[in-house]
Parts: structure tokens; sequence; C-alpha cells
């Protein structure tokens, strides 16, 4: 008999859905809703739009297809947003979202008051504008009344699987980015909550990312024309969530992904934690631990350099090759400040090195350049720690650009593995509901199209150019947005 599983991925901009067998992907969709800005710096989305397209979405999956199949729904989603729910399970107020930077006063707080050395023995982190316990606390100062309001605090997927089965549920992945939770024990964080002035009970029960929490409601199972016996299994944070889809699941494996953003995900067997550099320390969503670093702007360097500067387009940037080897230009890719790792959310970018015989393909080969040396000093604040690195998986829209997977792979001195299947977080949504249904099909999804071997042949010369970028923030950091 086939069986199928669903996973909704309960993104930034969209929720994408996804229906597999137990062998082979049948259908996608991706359902968008609105971001709403009200404020400079601010970014708030209503979570009923995620549960209304998540229904609409589930509908969509199922209408071609025997519904009595489906065995199991799990979640991934965007991490750290603040959702607030009342006595009557009402939502307070719109979702304060990862991506919302009005928390900067309670993070010099948290990092400064507070302190980072009790924020790392408490949590395993420090504290950044996109986490959640910054927003918490910006709310119990700046919106009072709703803050006495609160029964329950909640992570974006955990509404929508709230919504759909009426557990109140997280798991330790997409916790341990809210500040408030003990990463090394898996637990809710008793000397932060005291700190925030919240009791336990107005949070969830904590699973690991393959529980079913229960099974769908029977109002739900009847409006999407499903068994009341489907399970529902809480799922993982967004890149957790990733690393399921990928495979990328045994201590030192990595993956990489050239998204907006980039991000370094390394799995470890054990926790540990970096006090010097902005390296999160996260749980993994299957029992083991990971670091995870992102660079604020990856795909998103190229796309405003070759878009919004030249007005042009990708197919035409091809001629770069020439300048590999012999450039001098070096470019640094803080358009949006940085978080990983140094933190620092004023600094900016800037290009170094150029000179009247500076050509437009130089520039443009800096950018990846660039990208890829804020990738490299990430991987190495990792190994510093003791995991050793040595292949990784490549994801996310600029790995579509083999020139960039070969210089990033030549940079870093490892090979990278282009997965046959590039969904990501939705697919490790899919693989985490088959193993709450006790089926673990997750081989028969793995494969790589394509390795990429770094360059010998500008090894040394990219290991120098490599140690001038490193000068850059150094000598521009006082250079900010607060004092240009």
């Amino acid at each position: 008999m086939i069986n199928y599983y669903i996973g909704l991925d309960i993104g930034t901009s969209s929720v994408k859905a996804m229906l597999i067998s137990e062998d082979s992907i049948i259908k996608t969709v991706s359902l968008d809703y609105p971001i709403r800005y009200p404020k400079p710096g601010y970014s708030e989305q209503d979570p009923h739009d995620w549960f209304n397209k998540s229904i609409a979405a589930v509908r969509s999956l199922t209408e071609d297809v025997d519904k009595s199949l489906v065995r199991s729904i799990a979640f991934s989603g965007q991490m750290h947003g603040l959702v607030l729910l009342d006595e009557i399970d009402e939502v307070i107020r719109p979702a304060i979202l990862w991506n919302d930077g009005r928390s900067e006063k309670e993070v010099a707080y948290l990092n400064e008051m507070i302190g980072k050395d009790f924020l790392l023995s408490n949590t395993g982190n420090i504290a950044f504008a996109g986490f959640t316990a910054p927003k918490l606390l910006w709310v119990r100062e700046n919106e009072p009344e709703n803050f006495k309001r609160i029964r329950k605090i909640m992570l974006p997927k955990d509404y929508v699987a709230y919504r759909f089965s009426g557990a109140f549920a997280t798991d330790p992945s997409d916790a341990a980015g809210t500040l408030y939770f003990d990463v090394k024990n898996r637990r809710w964080s008793k000397p932060m909550l005291k700190l925030l002035q919240v009791e336990e009970s107005r949070l969830p029960q904590i699973f690991e990312s393959s529980a079913a929490i229960g099974c769908i409601k029977p109002e739900i199972a009847a409006k999407l024309g499903l068994s009341a016996d489907v399970k529902i299994v809480i799922g993982a944070g967004d890149n957790a969530a990733s690393a399921i889809g990928t495979g990328t699941i045994n201590s030192g494996d990595c993956n990489i992904s050239l998204g907006t953003s980039g991000t370094v995900f390394v799995c470890a067997d054990t926790f540990g934690f970096d006090r010097e550099n902005a390296i999160h320390s996260f749980c993994s969503a299957n029992g083991m631990y990971h670091y995870l670093a992102c660079t604020l702007t990856a795909a998103a360097c190229q796309k405003w350099w070759v878009e919004d500067i030249l007005r042009s387009d990708y197919a035409s940037e091809n001629n770069m090759e020439q300048f590999i080897g012999n450039s001098s230009v070096l470019f640094l890719p803080y358009l949006m400040g940085e978080r990983s790792p140094v933190n620092d959310t004023n600094v900016r970018g800037l290009f170094a090195g150029l000179s009247m015989t500076t050509a437009r393909e130089e520039m443009t080969l800096a950018v990846l350049e660039g990208v890829a040396f804020s990738l490299k000093q990430n991987v190495e604040v990792i190994r510093s720690l003791g995991v050793d690195i040595r292949r990784s998986k490549i994801c996310g829209g600029g790995a579509k650009n083999r020139l960039w997977c070969r210089l990033l792979a030549t940079v870093l001195g490892i090979e990278l593995e282009v997965p046959v299947l590039e969904h990501g977080g939705v697919l490790g949504a899919c693989l985490l509901a088959a193993m709450g249904d006790g089926n673990d099909i997750a081989h028969n999804f793995y494969g790589v199209k394509e390795t990429i071997s770094p360059d010998e042949m500008y090894a040394d010369y990219y290991a120098q150019k490599y140690q001038k970028y490193l000068s850059l923030y150094p000598a521009v950091s006082h250079l900010n947005s607060a004092t240009l």
C-alpha cells in the first residue's frame, strides 16, 4: 500500500508544501502571503495568514490523490519569530519576525548589562536582534498591556501545528533560537525565564523533531477530507529541517546555502559554543547539535551588483575567469550589516584595491570572492572548535552559478556536493513526517548529482587573498552606518 507524507514549510514570504510517497516527490505547492513593515526596521506578519495558506496548500497537494493514504504532516519554519496568544487563544499582536531590527536596545542590554558570559552559560548563545528573547523584552517595555495578556508564546511553525492539532508544542531545534532555551540540556532555561519575567507554563512542551504530538483535529480533518488518524509531527526550524532534507546528519557534515543570505550548517555530536565570535550553537533535528553561521547578504550581494548597479543580467557577466589569480580587488559583503562572525548591525560593505585599470568583470568577480571569504571565515571558526569539515553540500539559488561554486570550493579547500533534490526545509519536513509515522525513508531521497572540487592551481592565491580580506573589517568597522 502507498503511504503519503506532507511537509509544510512556513517561510518568510510563502508557505511551501510538499507531498511525497515512500520513494518519490508527488507534488509541491507554494502560496505567498504578505510581510508588513509598519516602521523602518520593523517586520511583521499575521499568523492567521500562515494557517490559512497552509490549509489551502494541503487542499491543493491532495486534490488528485487518495486522501485516505495520507499518514502524517510535519512542519519546517522560519525561526525566532514571536507569536503571542491570549487566554482564549487569540493572537495578541502581529508576529515579530526574525528579520525585525527593533530590539537593538534590548540586545545591547542583554549582551552588555546582563553579559555574554551569563547568556552563554545558560543558553549557549549571545543575543542578536533576530532572536526571540529581545523581542519579548521589547514587548514588555513598549507594549506592557499586551505583555500582561500573554498566555502562550510560540514560534511560527508551532502556531500552525497548534491550529492543526491543538497540541502546544515545539522542538529543540526551533526552541534553540529563542535565547531562553538551554541548548546543551535541551530544556527551557529557568534563569533566562526569570530575567524575562515569563512563567514556564506560557511556553510549549518540547518534543524531538520527529515526534508525533497528536492527531489532526477532527474539524480540520473534515475540512481537508483527511482521516482523523493523520499524525501531526512537530518538525524543525528551517535550517535543521534543511539538514534532514539534504542528509546533513552526522558529525562533521556540512551544508552551505548560497541564498539571499549565506548559511553554514555543521553537525556535531556533542554540544559546544564559541565565546569570541557570533556563531550560533543550536540543537539539530536528529537529537544532535549543530553550529550555524549566517552572513546576511550572499546571493543578495550578487543581485545588488548585477541588477541594481550594473543594470545587467547574469548571462552577460560571464567573462570573469580571466581575472582569477591576478586581481587585487576585494569586496566586503556587509551591505546590511553582518551577523556571523562579527555581529555588527551598523558595519557596511565596500570595495578595496580599485585602480584606473580595474575592469567591471573584476569587480563582479570580487563580489563572488567576498561572499566566499565571509563563508570561509565562519567555517574556520567552527573548525577551531574541533569539528573536522572535509566536504559540504551546496544549495540555494547562488549554487546555480557553477563558477561561484568552484571559487567557494577553492577558497574553502573542500569538495562541494550538489544534491539531486534541492528542496531543503520542506523535504526535511516530509521526511520528519515519515519518521513520526515510524517510517525512515530518508535514504530514498539522498543523492549527489555533481561534485565540485577545489582548483589547486589557485589555492595559494586565494589563501593569500583571504588574509588580505581579513584586514578589511578591523580597518573600517568605525566607518559604519551611524558615522557615515
